[in-house]
């Protein structure tokens, strides 16, 4: 493992400024336009790539060579499994999910991938991931065999935020999942960031600079877009303007 500078990076910006990365997923996108969207990422000077999603084929490692080629913005792996690690990216988020109780996503991929990832040189950022209910069934949530964390219920989002930061995860990582139709509430998301010390990531269902906006104001340290920037990737032009607010 490397030293931490991706952590470091984050956790310098927290509390002095807010930060916005993209989500690809690589089954979504084949790389003639993935060229023109990592263009558009390099032109804004977007903070982190994250590169996942639910049902990854051998496409993550094409995906992320071709990204790594055109830019010089930190690629970060957002793993749906075990076996989606490559070398040519700069780290991975060791996501345990600690929102359900599906023991294969807490540890067990985590031992099963172990030895795979220390021979990588990826640096490893333990992230505590927390899904939250949206109004609709999520491929994640059909994936990983899990319940989220009731949309109307912030404080067991902060009890499960809470222990996640205790057991000396890095960050908490709260995500309504892809295509979400609503985002996660700003209610929770403030009771959360009020009760850990630890950098928080929002993502899923933030289509629109105000639910970006308020996104940030409620206490988020990083905000991750997927969906919307597949559909529109112009509306980074409008995000960096809150971002940078």
């Amino acid at each position: 493992m490397i030293e931490n500078k991706l952590l470091k990076y984050i956790l310098a910006n927290t509390n002095n400024k807010k930060q916005l990365a993209v989500l690809i997923d690589p089954d979504k996108q084949d790389l003639i336009r993935l060229k023109e969207i990592v263009k558009k990422i390099d032109d804004k000077k977007i903070d982190l790539i994250l590169v996942g999603g639910s049902l990854i084929t051998d496409s993550i490692y094409d995906t992320i060579s071709t990204i790594k080629k055109h830019t010089n913005i930190p690629v970060i792996i957002f793993p749906g499994s075990y076996f989606h690690i490559s070398k040519n990216a700069d780290a991975i988020l060791l996501l345990s999910l600690i929102s359900g109780r599906n023991p294969e996503l807490l540890i067990g991929n985590h031992v099963i991938s172990a030895h795979e990832l220390k021979k990588s040189k990826l640096e490893i950022i333990p992230t505590g991931y927390m899904l939250i209910e949206n109004g609709s069934i999520t491929s994640v949530e059909y994936i990983s065999n899990t319940k989220p964390i009731p949309a109307n219920k912030p404080d067991i989002a902060v009890s499960t935020a809470m222990a996640g930061e205790m057991l000396g995860l890095k960050l908490i990582y709260m995500d309504a999942g892809s295509g979400a139709k609503h985002p996660i509430n700003p209610l929770m998301i403030s009771k959360v960031k009020q009760n850990i010390n630890i950098p928080l990531i929002i993502g899923g269902g933030i289509n629109t600079k105000q639910k970006l906006k308020d996104a940030y104001t409620a206490g988020a340290d990083l905000v991750v877009i997927g969906t919307a920037f597949e559909q529109n990737i112009n509306l980074l032009d409008e995000f960096i303007e809150i971002r940078d607010k």
